[in-house]
């Protein structure tokens, strides 16, 4: 497998959604907690980014298993049109989970036994999104499945390696004693860490939507009924606009409560370039364009979130 067809088996520019939870997690331990462990965070960057790699490459997998038709396994799935040996494509998947496994395995070594819990059920969402006898991605709960699992668990566990000495949460777990177990914390900094978490949460749900809008005849034909099925176009284009728009309203929720700074109000700068985003990609569905639209909007949100964050902390250090 030559190194082209491999970036593209596991979708590398796809990516930059796994990207944004990692960054923003960072920024938001910095400016809420006040602290980062540098060497953790980087060991769980390189498990976080092969493990999404080994999600996408079992999508194009199962997707080909799966296709009733020879022509989209042959000219749109990345292992016929690359001629990739599908047997190869399952070992490469195992090695990569066994790698991550490996690294989860040392983070919570190092770290705590909610970590292992956290990455378990992310990876279990993981594999069976498109694996097994009714894969998720095929359900009317692909949104909320990817959403929650990259928005919200990747940005949880980026705070949780960077603050777990303070424990804001963390599990307590008497393995060669009685067994017993407990699980501790904050109450108000949880709340913190899930509010904060819905902008990427939604804008990554966004990217599903989008999809799925698009390809709502073709998901059809190939037996995959997604909430797109159910709700129908129009209503689906409404609740894209809706989870994007709602984004904003976090941020000032956030704001009033204390959870951000004042900075954190340049997200709204972008208001003006999401809302024409999302009338062309109204304009534009069921083009293959239109999918473009979803990933222009989370780029633009949270980059600006991102940015919010960091000159919140700008402003910290100015104090």
């Amino acid at each position: 497998m030559s190194l082209s067809a491999f970036w593209e088996l596991v979708e590398i520019r796809t990516k930059i959604a796994s990207l944004f939870p990692f960054i923003i997690g960072v920024l938001f331990s910095l400016s809420y907690f006040g602290q980062v462990h540098w060497g953790l965070t980087l060991i769980f960057f390189v498990g976080m980014l092969i493990f999404d790699m080994t999600t996408t490459a079992i999508n194009n997998f199962m997707d080909y298993r799966k296709a009733k038709s020879e022509t989209y396994r042959e000219t749109e799935n990345v292992i016929g049109v690359e001629k990739l040996n599908v047997r190869h494509v399952s070992w490469l998947i195992i090695g990569m989970l066994v790698i991550a496994a490996l690294i989860g395995g040392y983070l919570s070594f190092q770290t705590g036994w909610l970590l292992l819990l956290m990455g378990l059920v992310c990876c279990f969402i993981g594999v069976f999104y498109t694996a097994g006898p009714i894969p998720l991605s095929r359900m009317p709960l692909g949104e909320i499945f990817s959403g929650f699992t990259m928005g919200l668990g990747i940005f949880a566990m980026v705070v949780y390696i960077n603050t777990y000495d303070l424990r804001p949460f963390y599990l307590t777990l008497d393995l060669l004693g009685d067994g017993g177990f407990a699980l501790t914390g904050n109450l108000w900094q949880l709340v913190a860490v899930f509010v904060a978490s819905l902008p990427m949460v939604f804008t990554i749900a966004d990217i599903m939507l989008a999809n799925n809008l698009r390809d709502l005849e073709t998901d059809i034909k190939n037996h995959r009924y997604t909430l797109v099925y159910y709700l129908g176009r129009e209503q689906g284009i409404k609740l894209f606009g809706g989870l994007v728009y709602a984004c904003y309203g976090i941020i000032l929720l956030g704001l009033v409560v204390g959870i951000y700074q004042w900075p954190i109000l340049i997200t709204w700068l972008t208001l003006p370039k999401i809302r024409q985003n999302l009338a062309n990609h109204r304009q534009e569905l069921p083009a293959p364009h239109s999918f473009v639209y979803s990933l222009k909007n989370m780029v633009l949100f949270n980059s600006s979130y991102a940015l919010g964050l960091l000159l919140s902390l700008l402003w910290q250090w100015f104090l």
